[in-house]
């Protein structure tokens, strides 16, 4: 039996706002004016180039401020889809301004002639618009009569209807004008899902959701779904996330009305629940119920483990992402509360969990993983102050002891001693900061032998050496590995993927994190090149990585069929081409100043010559490989590069890897074809 709208309304959200929308007939695009100003809407889309800021040739038309309303565009009286309208308010602008560090692009200002100041004022202005895995561009053309050309003040608006967009989705909005002479205008919205809009009648993908009650009883809480005995339906539980993808947690697909019953310890703040029809392009609905349950709260820290990875860095596991504080402390080795050391060193903010109910702690020793067995050494704080001013206390039950110092204490009675061994190195750094560090200074020697002093002296003296090289070595791993690297190519033939795999399989073990489609055909096949690239892409830009182009002719042909006219056929790439989906997410990065420092270009030697590269992409470095191996490697390894030496060794390593498929793609393809990849230009279809 169908559920009536207001129930479900109930069901899947609290207290929802119910919208009614206004409706649109039929599928045309279409834009109207304020009083005073005439427009016109430019047919089909346009590319989405800004170009850069450029002076302002005397009175111009520029975007002032966006607004955005939700519409029905409507098929039939029950086939309508979600469309946002976009208002853009419009003011004069006189001010010339500085490009800044921008260049002037090349023919800019010939797209508009200078114009008297009493003369009426034209102006092409670009909305932009953005919704995974949607992306559209539209042109305005709006005039100003002379008579409302006042600088500085507002002249009217224009509205254009509209861009359809999904329910729930994330929209982004960008204006400004063609050519263009300050920064765009932006906005980022989120669309309500199928609880906020009175649309049961209009969108048929609202008309099947599963109707979601949550209930408790006693230690058990029950996820009730009432719906019809024939509705097939899936259910999600996940673990929502601050930053990165959502956890999952359970998922099934079920049939008929279901009770899921949950466990109260299973409860955290962070657990969401999505149904969705299982049916084609099926909305998918969530919620979070469990965000200021106390007894969730108290699950989270009792599930939350702290990890000491090294000296210097923990970890915090738990399902959620909160906020909370790590504190360095210390604790004598017959146990006790662990204290806050005196005077206290800088704190560390991370980003782990913590409870507004209660205050709870998680504690880990660093002897326990880190320097074996407790001793009996003595915690020495460094602290700097300022014009290199330093001072040392020794940690004792007591406080923290002045060294040298004459008070009756163990610490100030071994105090020249503790401080001869500091600056001999006989002690074991803990922590450095910005204002001070934490030593370990071993103990045990002071109550040997005479005889045996000089001799433990040399083995702890030795000992630090060997620590202190292998950290050195350890801290020269560490800065040269991990950074993660996404490689996009074009699969002109069997012979070039297995180059790529090559320089992916030589560039893994420099331990850099690589990404390639060749290595993910499941994932891209279930997911599609366009989904996989955009998730890989975010990933990797988060991270502090880079996105690798590998051109090749197959790919500047791809280019050039974007640049002249938009994408490729469907079909015209294989399945797994990801390099030809993905040129919708990478020419704007180019087009925006987005790629330095984020994307790197590289093409193989006799495969194609430097300068084929379309001109687009030369703002960021681009290398032919093998002969330029070491400039590529440290443009991947980034501001963090390691010593030339040892680039060297690498660049060896990966040519030697390369030039079999190297030498074996160059054999299939033939002499005569090569030649036409390696002439310049060849394949951009640029002048």
């Amino acid at each position: 039996m169908p559920v009536p709208w207001f129930l479900l309304s109930l069901a899947l959200g609290r207290n929802p706002v119910v919208v009614s929308l206004e409706r649109l007939v039929g599928p045309e695009d279409a834009a109207r004016c304020s009083s005073g100003l005439s427009c016109h809407l430019w047919d089909g889309d346009v590319l989405c180039l800004p170009g850069n800021i450029v002076s302002t040739p005397g009175p111009v038309l520029v975007p002032r401020h966006l607004q955005t309303e939700l519409v029905l565009r409507c098929h039939q009286e029950t086939d309508c889809d979600l469309c946002v309208r976009v208002v853009v308010h419009l003011a004069v602008h006189e001010q010339w301004e500085e490009p800044g560090e921008e260049k002037q692009f090349e023919g800019a200002a010939d797209l508009e002639l200078e114009e008297p100041r009493n003369a009426s004022l034209q102006a092409q202005v670009v909305l932009s618009f953005q919704a995974y895995p949607v992306a559209r561009c539209v042109l305005l053309e709006v005039q100003v009569p002379a008579a409302l050309v006042q600088p500085g003040q507002s002249v009217g608006s224009v509205v254009f209807d509209c861009f359809e967009a999904a329910l729930g989705a994330e929209v982004r909005i960008w204006s400004y004008t063609q050519p263009r002479y300050q920064k765009e205008l932006n906005l980022t919205k989120q669309l309500p899902d199928c609880r906020g809009l009175e649309v049961r009648d209009s969108i048929q993908s609202c008309w099947a959701l599963p109707w979601l009650n949550v209930s408790t009883d006693g230690d058990n809480v029950h996820l009730v779904l009432a719906v019809s005995e024939e509705q097939h339906y899936g259910l999600l539980l996940y673990w929502n996330q601050v930053q990165g993808p959502p956890k999952p947690w359970w998922h099934k697909n079920l049939t008929g009305p279901q009770t899921i019953t949950l466990n109260h310890t299973d409860l955290v703040p962070c657990l969401c629940i999505q149904v969705w029809p299982l049916t084609p392009d099926s909305v998918r609905t969530s919620i979070c119920p469990f965000k200021e349950d106390p007894r969730a709260h108290r699950n989270l820290w009792r599930v939350a483990r702290l990890r000491l990875l090294s000296p210097r860095t923990w970890r915090l596991d738990a399902p959620c992402s909160l906020s909370a504080e790590a504190v360095l402390c210390w604790q004598t080795p017959g146990g006790g509360p662990c204290q806050p050391l005196v005077p206290p060193l800088p704190q560390e903010n991370v980003t782990v969990n913590v409870s507004i109910w209660e205050k709870l702690k998680l504690q880990e020793c660093l002897w326990a993983d880190s320097l074996g067995p407790l001793k009996d050494d003595m915690l020495l704080v460094d602290i700097r102050g300022p014009q290199d001013n330093r001072s040392l206390c020794a940690l004792e039950p007591s406080g923290c002891t002045p060294l040298p110092s004459r008070v009756s204490t163990r610490a100030a009675h071994f105090g020249e001693q503790l401080i001869q061994d500091l600056q001999s190195g006989l002690c074991l750094q803990l922590w450095n900061g910005d204002l001070g560090a934490l030593w370990a200074c071993p103990m045990d020697k002071y109550i040997h032998k005479r005889w045996a002093l000089v001799w433990l002296a040399c083995l702890l003296f030795t000992a630090a050496l060997i620590l202190f090289l292998l950290c050195k070595k350890d801290r020269v791993k560490v800065a040269a590995r991990g950074r993660a690297a996404l490689l996009l190519y074009s699969a002109d033939d069997v012979g070039f993927e297995r180059l790529v795999g090559a320089l992916a399989s030589a560039l893994s073990q420099l331990s850099l994190r690589v990404a390639v489609d060749l290595w993910s055909r499941r994932e891209l096949s279930a997911q599609g090149p366009l989904a996989w690239f955009h998730a890989q892409r975010r990933q990797t830009l988060q991270e502090g990585g880079v996105v690798v182009l590998l051109f090749s002719p197959g790919a500047v042909a791809a280019c050039r069929e974007w640049l002249q006219g938009g994408a490729a056929a469907p079909g015209a790439h294989g399945p797994h081409d990801a390099f030809a989906a993905s040129l919708s997410c990478v020419l704007p990065d180019f087009s925006q100043g987005r790629a330095p420092g984020s994307y790197v270009g590289a093409c193989f030697d006799r495969l194609l010559h430097l300068d084929a590269v379309p001109d687009l992409f030369r703002t960021v470095p681009v290398f032919s490989l093998p002969s330029q191996l070491l400039d590529f490697l440290g443009a991947l390894q980034g501001p963090s590069a390691s010593h030339p030496g040892l680039l060297q060794g690498w660049a060896e390593q990966v040519s030697q890897a390369l030039q079999p498929a190297l030498d074996s793609c160059f054999q299939s393809l033939g002499a005569p074809e090569l030649s036409r990849g390696m002439e310049p230009g060849a394949g951009t279809g640029l002048e």
